[in-house]
């Protein structure tokens, strides 16, 4: 038999895909953005876009890890992993915060209170739910270097380090070149990439419960219009495979039309911005918030996918 899910607090309400992309109406009380140095870094970021950060000393990409939790450096470039969706925060006045989250699982790229790995100085960097409590850790202030385009990420325990494969928070050796940036711009694509079938052998049913399990947490976008008669429910999913689980979700919203034209959005926190899922999922058993969304609607036609690909 399936095992009981393991649901998570859902008190506050879903947040639906906006019409276009906007800033969270919240106010900030911390330092405003430094604005001493050369140019206006942030025009290097528009919000709802995507981009990749290389670091100019390692010409390795920022790249989401396949666990959903961890941040590395991969010279992968062609890869949704290496992809970042740009969510800009408006802050007191006139500063302004830039929030990177993952076009791969939608999480934000954070700065912990753990300490960095191994022979690495600074803070642990990973990929975090945009809940209230981790509001600070993904705040991002993008400063020039003071030549060329290149940036620093400036957060509020330190800078964005490039270290070997890893990477960390660091408030004590200067800003030097590990810790420089290059914003690369990625087109959006026309059209919403297909999921890729499953290969290999599929367990036969009786074998399915090898497979590990996560509760799954789903709506269909729109449950929160006023003649909307959608709301949360949750479901067990065994493996990690985004085309199988879309089968399931066609099935369980009863989606009178092929499951292909279905577009899931993972929701990573209550505050997160819906990615949509082009990917398999994490290898992790952590509960996934996931926004179905109907082809033909208004928040279908405002996705935006990276071309991960374009030159």
């Amino acid at each position: 038999s399936s095992p009981s899910p393991r649901r998570r607090s859902t008190k506050n309400p879903p947040i639906i895909i906006p019409t276009s992309p906007s800033p969270l109406g919240f106010s900030l009380h911390r330092a405003p953005l430094l604005s001493s140095v050369t140019g206006r870094p942030m025009e290097l970021f528009q919000d709802g876009h995507h981009v990749r950060l290389r670091s100019r000393e390692r010409g390795t990409y920022l790249h989401a890890d396949d666990d959903g939790l961890g941040v590395s450096l991969s010279r992968l470039r062609a890869s949704m992993n290496s992809a970042w969706a740009v969510h800009i925060y408006q802050g007191e006045g006139n500063a302004q915060y830039v929030l990177l989250h993952s076009a791969a699982y939608g999480r934000y790229l954070g700065a912990t209170d753990a300490p960095a790995p191994r022979g690495h100085s600074g803070r642990r960097v990973e990929q975090c739910d945009y809940e209230p409590w981790e509001e600070v850790a993904i705040r991002w202030q993008a400063v020039r270097t003071g030549s060329g385009d290149d940036i620093l990420l400036r957060q509020v325990t330190g800078r964005l380090r490039a270290n070997g494969r890893y990477l960390s928070v660091d408030a004590f050796n200067g800003a030097g070149p590990m810790m420089h940036w290059v914003v690369e711009r990625i087109p959006a694509r026309e059209d919403t990439p297909r999921l890729a079938a499953p290969t290999g052998l599929r367990l036969p049913r009786s074998l399915s419960f090898l497979l590990p399990w996560r509760v799954i947490q789903y709506e269909q976008a729109g449950a929160d219009e006023p003649n909307a008669n959608f709301a949360w429910a949750s479901l067990v999913f065994r493996g990690r495979s985004a085309f199988h689980l879309r089968k399931k979700l066609a099935r369980r919203l009863d989606a009178a039309m092929d499951a292909s034209n279905l577009v899931m959005c993972v929701r990573a926190g209550t505050h997160g911005r819906p990615t949509p899922l082009l990917v398999d999922l994490p290898h992790s058993d952590e509960t996934l918030d996931i926004i179905v969304v109907m082809p033909g609607t208004p928040a279908h036609a405002d996705l935006r996918c990276p071309n991960v690909n374009a030159e």
